[in-house]
């Protein structure tokens, strides 16, 4: 492991305002998307969709990085050139989902344990060598009645700590990311107390494997109302309990964190993001980030359609909500620019 260089990189994804765009969408997930839509859900038409995203004119204005699929990182462009080659050539850093997919917790009926560990230090070395030089672990955590168990808790951070080690001794800056989902009808004081004893027990575990904290990323939810609770509070007190609930939790050392989406529309997600940073910037260790999958790319998504003629304009609203995030982490977003 070399300290300095994940230092380096970790700074690297999270400086100039900019943040990360998640296009890491697994097989069966991207398949179920194109089919809401009537896109052919085939090996070309997803390479043919992610070659819309990577060769977008001004990308890397205000992306960092990207994370990519397996099948992503392997991909080319209609002409032959590989995505990482364009990536590059963007100025944009690429990194790589590595995690298998959240699985039932056994005995735990409600909850799930993300998997994807055998096997993992073999598979970094391939990623690395290829060009990757960061990568991403989800782990999901739901609000129910009697859940989350501390033992849910407490085995999806041991599992992120112990992917995020092997990240380190390969060379990749882990992006660490443990998601309190939205769904069901928890209040924001809910959400506020199990995202602080994820985070408490994440960074514990951290801790325990040695990770270097200096060289990684933390990609959390936002502290929220669950979609379904009768009562859904302002911008700006989201934006003071999630900044509030991280300052207490999350360790001054870490360079950045790169807010996912979890839902969120991407006008919303660009303004709780732009809350934080006109509030809290001038006060806070650590840069306010984003690191979005949908909320980012569905209104491109919903303009292509798999036509090839609709390109230029899917690739325009891609690079709107780029732009609407970058304007965000320097707390200048206004609702004004979605009507621009």
């Amino acid at each position: 492991m070399n300290a300095q260089t994940l230092t380096d990189n970790a700074r690297m994804l999270v400086d100039d305002h900019k943040g990360l765009l998640a296009m890491d969408e697994s097989n069966p997930t991207c398949n179920k998307r194109f089919a809401k839509l009537g896109i052919p859900q085939t090996v070309e038409t997803r390479r043919a969709y992610r070659e819309l995203i990577v060769t977008t004119p001004g990308l890397g204005e205000s992306i960092s990085g990207v994370i990519l699929y397996d099948e992503t990182i392997r991909q080319q462009k209609k002409d032959g050139t590989p995505f990482l080659k364009v990536l590059d050539g963007a100025g944009i850093i690429p990194g790589i989902k590595v995690d298998t997919g959240a699985k039932d917790l056994a005995a735990h009926p409600g909850e799930k344990i993300t998997e994807g560990l055998d096997g993992l230090r073999f598979r970094l070395q391939e990623y690395f060598q290829m060009g990757a030089r960061f990568a991403k672990w989800r782990a999901v955590i739901s609000i129910g009645e009697g859940i989350p168990s501390r033992s849910c808790i407490e085995a999806n951070a041991e599992a992120l700590a112990r992917y995020a080690a092997l990240c380190q001794e390969s060379g990749l800056v882990p992006v660490v990311e443990p998601e309190v989902l939205m769904d069901g009808e928890h209040t924001l004081e809910r959400c506020r107390k199990v995202t602080e004893e994820v985070l408490r027990n994440v960074f514990i575990q951290l801790n325990c494997q040695r990770v270097l904290l200096e060289g990684m990323i933390l990609k959390p939810n936002m502290v929220l109302p669950g979609l379904n609770c009768p009562t859904q509070e302002s911008i700006d007190e989201v934006a003071d309990i999630t900044v509030q609930s991280l300052l207490r939790t999350v360790p001054a050392a870490v360079p950045g964190i790169a807010f996912l989406s979890g839902g969120q529309s991407g006008d919303m997600a660009s303004a709780r993001l732009n809350a934080m940073n006109v509030r809290f910037k001038s006060r806070l260790p650590w840069a306010l980030a984003f690191s979005f999958a949908r909320a980012i790319q569905q209104p491109a998504l919903e303009i292509w359609l798999g036509q090839e003629s609709n390109i230029k304009a899917a690739q325009q609203a891609l690079l709107h909500r780029a732009r609407c995030n970058r304007a965000a982490r320097l707390g200048e977003y206004a609702a004004t620019m979605e009507r621009a």
